[in-house]
């Protein structure tokens, strides 16, 4: 009897391509050759660009766009669309000043977050443009990407470079040297989905939001420690956290400096426990309870 394989019927999701882009055109079609060359089912490319009212973008753009004349590269279906940074009702020239950095953060959020509602498989390219660019670009992806997306950068070798500047060349072949490399990158997004609500927050609005988060982490650590302390430890542990020593903490308490020390040992390794921290990574002490059970304490009153 033979069993009707649903993953080799499986189709894969639609791919989209999104580059950034400067004045190097030829980086993004050689992206896209290498990508189609692996068998990825890419059917459109967004390329994401400062205004066209600079002549050498406009001609970035021109090169491109002849790429994709109706909506068809290489005698395939793959839909070509760009993508300007605006800040408000207007195009960004250059980013020159925090407002103009924002509205990059902006653009590449809303798109990646876009395309991922509409069940695209992404490929972010960053291929050009501001430096800038491509940090709010990898910001967006580890956001917004799941596990089936990919960041790709495009080595070209120098002396192939020279030739192929600003779109002389727009296709190489495989003796020119280009290699698509894949880099690693932790879609935290897809493990901790709150966190893609900060991408809609002013910086101000994201940093106490960041804030928050992570007090909250640190206040349930050092809950998880105390709930595995007897009474006499957690007192030697308010004593350390009041900013005590090992001497005085033991005259406090009215204990020997020894049982004082074999205390902390336990809350110490039981701090490793809650921080994820390996036995063989960096020494705790005293001045470790104080930072960071000071302000748990303090909070109790």
């Amino acid at each position: 009897m033979n069993v009707p394989s649903f993953t080799q019927n499986r189709v894969a999701p639609p791919g989209t391509l999104i580059a950034t882009l400067g004045g190097q055109p030829q980086v993004v079609t050689f992206a896209l050759d290498a990508l189609l060359a692996r068998g990825e089912p890419i059917n459109e490319v967004v390329v994401v660009h400062l205004s066209p009212a600079q002549p050498r973008m406009r001609r970035a753009l021109d090169r491109l766009a002849a790429e994709f004349p109706r909506n068809i590269y290489l005698g395939r279906s793959c839909r070509y669309r760009t993508v300007p940074i605006r800040a408000q009702d207007r195009v960004v020239e250059d980013i020159l000043d925090e407002p103009s950095a924002r509205a990059v953060l902006a653009t590449m959020h809303e798109l990646v977050a876009l395309l991922k509602q509409q069940g695209r498989t992404l490929h972010l390219c960053i291929a050009g443009g501001r430096r800038i660019m491509g940090l709010m670009a990898i910001s967006a992806a580890m956001l917004h990407f799941g596990h089936e997306d990919r960041l790709w950068h495009v080595f070209s070798p120098d002396e192939f470079q020279e030739r192929a500047d600003e779109g002389a060349i727009m296709h190489a072949r495989p003796e020119d040297g280009v290699r698509l490399i894949q880099v690693p990158l932790v879609p935290w997004g897809a493990y901790f989905p709150g966190l893609r609500a900060l991408a809609s927050l002013t910086p101000a609005e994201a940093l106490q939001a960041q804030t928050r988060l992570m007090d909250a982490a640190e206040r349930a650590r050092c809950q998880a420690v105390i709930s595995r302390l007897t009474e006499r430890q957690v007192e030697v542990l308010r004593a350390f956290a009041a900013g005590g020593t090992p001497q005085p903490v033991a005259d406090q308490l009215c204990i020997s400096v020894k049982t004082v020390d074999s205390h902390k040992s336990v809350i110490l390794a039981e701090c490793r426990t809650a921080w994820g921290l390996p036995e063989d990574g960096p020494r705790l002490d005293y001045h470790f309870l104080r930072e960071r059970f000071g302000p748990y304490f303090a909070e109790l009153g």
